[in-house]
């Protein structure tokens, strides 16, 4: 079920001050993970053109996640969501909840989705034990795809998960599977259809609108709740699905100097979020008491406003 309410000018999200992360060097290198050459399903990760079991699905959210995720229908989900009246819970029910969801936008895994928040969070830890924000910003940066489930709207997975783009501006061809924003309703929209769109050049991330998912979810939950996490974390967790950013180099012109900064933890942050992903399952009562002990010490509320 998908809700279409009236269209509001307000924008959440941009008035609050962030704490900075640490950007010392030795803090930014590589750690020990060792890349895997090819998914569980014996694949490349991220191949969207190679035949597989999941290929078709996939390929069929993303014309539908193309053709609908538009300016007006992100506006909409952003003042609904931007009420946080949906529940009040604690940060680990809310990983419990995702233990039954499956992530139909990835090729690479069909494991419920709280094996691959720890399977992040743990790869981290091993490789930077000293960066406890980090380690959370594994656990939580997915907590957004409650979005799914029927006590927050029971949205469908192209709404959701998936990769994210800005909208208001042209869509870039690095974009997967491109050809399907074809049948966006902003795509011949003389206002968002040239390379800024509506948006000044380096107005920073900030003030640009993506398209509505999980990332933006937690991201607004995260902010409205308090948290202490830095504003690397902040940014991990909002635009972790931006692979046309971080991995294709695209859109850089409307990002400001503290972008760039944050940009590099996602790079960080992106190779555990996707390579770490495993039919290995972690032991969730064993590392449960660590995690709740960074829950309580970067969030203020034992239950949060979701």
């Amino acid at each position: 079920m998908t809700m279409f309410l009236e269209q509001t000018d307000d924008y959440f999200g941009n008035d609050l001050e962030e704490k900075m992360a640490p950007t010392n060097e030795k803090e930014l290198a590589d750690g020990g993970f060792v890349v895997p050459h090819f998914n569980s399903f014996g694949l490349r990760f991220r191949d969207y053109d190679v035949e597989s079991m999941r290929q078709e699905g996939v390929e069929n959210f993303y014309r539908k996640n193309h053709t609908y995720q538009c300016y007006d229908f992100v506006k909409k989900m952003r003042e609904e969501y931007g009420k946080m009246n949906k529940a009040e819970m604690d940060i680990w029910k809310c990983c419990e909840l995702l233990d039954g969801v499956v992530d139909e936008s990835d090729p690479d895994l069909d494991i419920p989705q709280i094996q691959h928040l720890l399977q992040t969070a743990e790869a981290i830890r091993k490789d930077y034990p000293n960066e406890d924000w980090l380690h959370l910003t594994g656990l939580i940066h997915d907590l957004g795809k409650v979005l799914l489930l029927p006590g927050f709207g029971d949205l469908p997975q192209w709404a959701v998960v998936g990769d994210i783009f800005p909208v208001g501006c042209r869509f870039d061809e690095s974009n997967v599977h491109y050809k399907y924003f074809k049948e966006n309703p902003d795509y011949n929209n003389p206002a968002f259809n040239t390379k800024y769109g509506i948006y000044p050049e380096k107005c920073g991330l900030n003030n640009v609108m993506m398209s509505w998912g999980h990332d933006d979810y937690m991201y607004l939950v995260a902010k409205e709740n308090k948290t202490t996490l830095p504003s690397a974390a902040l940014f991990i967790i909002r635009y972790h699905s931006f692979y046309a950013l971080h991995k294709e180099g695209a859109y850089k012109h409307l990002m400001n100097d503290e972008d760039v900064e944050n940009l590099k933890w996602v790079h960080i942050f992106n190779k555990y979020d996707l390579y770490s992903k495993s039919n290995v399952e972690i032991d969730v009562e064993k590392v449960k008491p660590y995690y709740v002990s960074l829950i309580k010490k970067y969030f203020p509320a034992e239950k949060l406003k979701w």
